[in-house]
């Protein structure tokens, strides 16, 4: 009976990476300085100007960070879309693509620059709306609407670096008293 091949063995060639080893024989990796969070607020535009309002009286906001917490993905649905509207819609992406081919292909033309211009704009709109409305009708309704996606968080901390903290919470102090009293 054999016995496997352990890492440290000298038999083991090093691969494209280097030599292989095990999580216990590699030096712990430095995670940054320790961090504390010194205050919430419930909205970004709070923790924004809580940072600001550090920034502007002298803190190194180098040392800080606004993190939000409790993400959710929140998708807002815009409206009912046809076979018409994607069709409408992949020929004005189209007409953007087909713009900037023939602003390209403008460039090197000697004559009648506005027509190469304009032939890549149509020739854009065109197999724009025909790959949009192809997309569209190949998924059957399956999803019949546009909407548009967005991540939010239930509330925003401000962390600062350890060394910092009590200097940033005098300040915060500070700025809650002028927003509760002002």
């Amino acid at each position: 009976m054999t016995t496997p091949a352990t890492p440290s063995d000298s038999n083991v060639p090093p691969g494209p990476a280097g030599a292989p080893s095990l999580p216990h024989q590699t030096a712990a990796t430095d995670l940054g300085p320790a961090t504390v969070t010194i205050a919430s607020y419930p909205d970004y535009r709070s923790a924004q100007a809580a940072v600001d309002y550090l920034s502007d009286n002298g803190f190194p906001v180098e040392h800080t960070a606004i993190v939000g917490t409790g993400l959710r993905l929140v998708e807002n649905v815009l409206g009912r879309l046809t076979t018409a509207r994607a069709t409408m819609g992949g020929a004005a992406s189209g007409a953007w693509f087909g713009l900037f081919i023939g602003l390209l292909l403008g460039l090197f033309t000697n004559s009648n620059w506005a027509g190469v211009v304009f032939a890549g704009l149509l020739i854009g709109a065109v197999w724009g709306a025909i790959f949009g409305g192809t997309a569209h009708a190949m998924t059957r309704g399956q999803r019949d609407f546009s909407s548009r996606s967005s991540l939010q968080a239930e509330q925003y901390g401000v962390v600062v670096d350890v060394d910092v903290a009590d200097q940033a919470r005098q300040l915060l102090v500070r700025f809650n008293w002028r927003a509760s009293n002002g």
